[in-house]
């Protein structure tokens, strides 16, 4: 009876989905009054003069109209930014997104029982790919633990995104489709698409109800190599996948007109577990630099990533391994669980498969073979030739800092993620001589399908103290009692944007209130100190903690002259992440992460010389 009852109240991975709190409406007057606050070090006395008067005005006049129809919309949703934030950050987007949108990073395993080794690719390939479905099946079974603070459950709808999800082009707007369900939801999709030299093979990884063993992946992934690197390269339609979103939904309806077999081959990629790419490059990576494989990651070969699938699995022909995802239907975090999950595995296991290594008669992978014309032919080439155009100008400097890590900065009391923020606004602040308008991601996951707020450290209290910095007069007391005043501002800031509390998402719903009702838009988001303190995705610094594990990842700069900052935080290191774009002479990834090491040091310094 005990047992019994032990596994009756077993926790699964959504069965807090209902019971989730919706997602708040802040009060318009606290919203606007964090605003004023965020657009300060960027603007002199005049221009903040301008902008209070615009606020002010706002918050009387139609801003307070437009807070009422948010609130109105509220109470018919769950979570009233869910729909909005998903077409206006991603869906809307007509930009390329597997280059501009999409996320990517190296996977940890070289660092332990898989170091770089050529002949390793297909063997640590299947290995893999069994953890990865592991993880599928106990998603599939729930049995994935819930996310916690404390004892509060946090929303776990993105990890239903993870498998058997893609996004689908549209002219003027894209739509995500996942055919995942759980087992108690019914049937989801068991192939996997492998994508090799430009060709695509599906398999089932399901043999007579059983998952398939590492030497029998083996011998379906040497099946493919084999016949890829025999015979000669496919026309690898994938490569439009990283094309502007008009242009590839035109072509892919194209493609459909030309053949009905074609939509029955593109339905078996989008519905796919996951994409399996097999790339022919061996990036350079070690424990201190995984600049090469973090920039391959996400900029590798357009024809063996599917750029719309919400994961492909990337392995190179040195036996190392990392992911691209897009964005649309999951934050990284999801990301981040599942190559944990996987790179534990592997470590647990010493890099090897430890079972039978008996192959049953499996049926050999289905090549799914496209109906192409010149008109298709042409388009690949114009996707490849522009994408590979593009990535070429992307600097990617990805370094781990080793002097120290969490534990030390936990010894003096700062907390880690602040201490990465404030040590960025100081590397900027030297770089240019002016403070950096920065976005932080926040998770709101707290709340029903809550994904994330922006959080900007560019406080007023971060300037002070970067300035102190600068300043040769100013004692070491006196900057030791700024950087902690910023410590303060930025870790309140940071509660109150996970507690629903942000301005930012709060500001873009009565934008698009106003948008909704074919209203003017208001002053407020056309004065020159909206976009200049980086509203509208203005940020000169997109910054993000990847999390306190082993994985880390990246994405390309918000904007032309600015950086994409990602980092993650280990007891004994920090290991960043920065993308900056080679054309624009104002920026560099590699300056910006020395100053960021040399901001480390003299951080803690402070606290050493606490009793001077």
């Amino acid at each position: 009876m005990e047992n019994q009852l032990a596994k009756s109240t077993e926790e699964r991975t959504f069965q807090y989905q209902d019971t989730l709190p919706s997602l708040p409406v802040p009060s318009l007057e606290e919203s606007l009054k964090k605003y004023l606050e965020s657009v300060k070090p960027f603007a002199n006395e005049e221009e903040y003069k301008k902008t209070d008067e615009i606020v002010q005005k706002f918050q009387n006049g139609i801003g307070e109209k437009l807070h009422q129809k948010l609130l109105e919309r509220a109470k018919g949703k769950r979570n009233w930014l869910e729909e909005w934030w998903l077409n206006v950050a991603y869906l809307d987007v007509r930009i390329p997104s597997q280059l501009n949108v999409n996320f990517a990073g190296p996977a940890a395993h070289f660092e332990h029982y898989w170091p770089p080794k050529e002949g390793t690719q297909l063997e640590r390939g299947s290995i893999i790919l069994w953890h990865n479905l592991n993880y599928w099946q106990l998603l599939r079974k729930e049995k994935v633990p819930v996310h916690k603070v404390g004892n509060t459950p946090l929303d776990m709808n993105q990890f239903r995104m993870l498998f058997s999800t893609c996004k689908v082009p549209g002219i003027t707007r894209d739509s995500v489709i996942s055919y995942f369900r759980t087992e108690s939801e019914g049937c989801s999709p068991n192939h996997i698409a492998v994508l090799c030299r430009g060709r695509v093979f599906v398999f089932d990884v399901i043999h007579e109800g059983c998952l398939m063993t590492p030497p029998e992946l083996l011998r379906q992934l040497t099946y493919i190599y084999k016949k890829c690197h025999s015979e000669p390269d496919g026309p690898g339609i994938a490569a439009l996948t990283s094309e502007e979103r008009t242009r590839w939904a035109k072509a892919r309806e194209y493609l459909i007109g030309l053949d009905p077999e074609n939509f029955i081959s593109l339905e078996k990629i989008q519905s796919s577990l996951l994409v399996y790419s097999i790339e022919d490059g061996s990036p350079h990576v070690t424990p201190e630099d995984y600049s090469e494989i973090t920039a391959m990651a996400l900029i590798g070969d357009p024809t063996v990533r599917w750029g719309d699938k919400s994961y492909n699995l990337i392995s190179f022909s040195n036996g190392v391994f990392g992911s691209s995802c897009d964005h649309a239907p999951f934050d990284a975090m999801v990301l981040v669980n599942v190559s944990y999950y996987v790179d534990e595995n592997i470590l647990k296991n010493e890099g090897r498969w430890k079972g039978s290594e008996k192959v049953q008669d499996i049926p050999l992978p289905e090549e799914l073979v496209f109906t192409v014309d010149e008109k298709v032919l042409n388009d690949i080439d114009q996707a490849k030739a522009q994408y590979l155009k593009e990535a070429s100008d992307l600097q990617t400097v990805v370094y781990a800092f080793t002097s120290f890590g969490k534990k030390l900065t936990k010894k003096h009391q700062l907390h880690p993620d602040t201490f990465v923020q404030l040590a960025l606004q100081l590397a900027y602040y030297r770089l240019y001589g002016r403070p950096g308008c920065c976005y932080e991601t926040a998770m709101t996951r707290y709340f029903y399908h809550g994904r994330t707020e922006t959080m900007r450290p560019c406080t007023l209290e971060a300037v002070r103290w970067c300035q102190s910095m600068q300043d040769p007069s100013a004692s070491l007391h006196e900057r030791r009692q700024k950087m902690l005043q910023a410590f303060t501002k930025h870790n309140k800031l940071m509660k109150d944007c996970s507690a629903g509390k942000g301005f930012d998402r709060h500001l873009l719903g009565l934008l698009l209130i106003a948008k909704e009702e074919g209203l003017p838009v208001p002053e407020l988001f056309t004065d020159p100190l909206f976009s200049k303190s980086g509203g509208g995705g203005n940020f000169v610094l997109s910054t993000s903690l990847v999390g306190y594990l082993r994985v880390q990842g990246v994405v390309v700069p918000m904007v032309h002259n600015g950086y994409g900052f990602f980092y993650h935080i280990r007891d004994d290191r920090f290991v960043v992440a920065c993308t900056a774009w080679k054309s624009c002479p104002e920026t560099d990834a590699e300056k910006l992460v020395q100053l960021t090491f040399r901001a480390f040091h003299d951080m803690i310094q402070l606290m050493n010389t606490a009793h001077l």
